[in-house]
């Protein structure tokens, strides 16, 4: 279990969701985690995330549970933030080898963001939130990891941005995250000959709060069951999903580079 010791990683979006399943996944892999997010509460937003949590923020719950950790509010919309939180982990441990670029998400329901109709601030928001905020990441942690010939960076597209929804909604969030899947394919091209991989996932339908409270219910499959579409038939959890970055972060992918990875139990979009 301990496969990164030594090993520093950075998570962004970690205070709550997918993103602190992927820090603590680290941290117990032996990693010191540096959990970003906008707000280190954030799980306060949706009762089922402050429900799962078992300390005062993700930080606290590796803290408690032996391992390493800071906690660093960052914007990742913001370019010269992000660039101070990536310094501060320098500052802090040394080095970067790890990048899970999880910040990002959706803002509005499926339904009112069909892609012929997109509001221009939605629009401008959630392409900055997961297109923007993953390259301003992977800008500030590239030069860090080019000097140690290795690294592993991880970013996160969606089912979204692998295939449309049956009715053109959540258009903005689905490119923005066509977007994240293509440029890592760039990614891998560009920092393959320093050793370092890139890859990215795609999440399909996981119970996290944030999802099961806003997008499932605002869209066309709001009153069917969702397990059918699934060739497992059953929605994922934060765990499948952090068992595939513990993958792509260890030596069990080290010749894995330029992919992007569905995690979605074999979805089938239809009607």
């Amino acid at each position: 279990m301990n496969k990164l010791q030594g090993k520093v990683a950075i998570v962004t979006g970690a205070a709550r969701g997918l993103g602190r399943a992927y820090a603590l996944r680290l941290a117990g892999l032996g990693a010191k985690v540096a959990v970003s997010d906008l707000n280190l509460k954030s799980y306060a937003e949706f009762e089922a995330e402050a429900k799962a949590m078992t300390a005062d923020s993700t930080t606290d719950e590796i803290l408690a549970m032996g391992g390493e950790a800071i906690g660093i509010e960052t914007d990742v919309t913001d370019e010269a933030a992000v660039q101070a939180m990536v310094n501060r982990v320098v500052q802090t441990w040394g080095r970067v080898d790890i990048l899970v670029a999880n910040a990002g998400g959706g803002r509005g329901r499926p339904m009112d963001t069909k892609a012929s109709t997109l509001d221009s601030g939605l629009l401008h928001l959630v392409t900055e939130m997961n297109l923007y905020g993953t390259v301003y990441c992977v800008n500030a942690v590239a030069p860090v990891m080019k000097e140690q010939r290795s690294g592993r960076i991880v970013t996160v597209s969606s089912i979204a941005g692998l295939g449309p929804s049956p009715d053109g909604g959540y258009a903005h969030y689905g490119a923005a995250k066509a977007a994240i899947a293509h440029y890592t394919r760039y990614l891998a091209q560009d920092l393959g000959p320093f050793g370092i991989n890139a890859n990215c996932i795609a999440p399909g339908v996981i119970t996290t709060g944030r999802i099961m409270a806003t997008v499932v219910p605002g869209s066309i499959n709001a009153n069917r069951d969702r397990s059918e579409q699934m060739a497992l038939r059953r929605l994922g959890s934060v765990e499948d999903c952090a068992k595939v970055v513990e993958f792509l972060v260890t030596d069990l992918s080290d010749y894995v580079s330029g992919q992007v990875i569905a995690i979605d139990g074999g979805m089938v979009r239809s009607g």
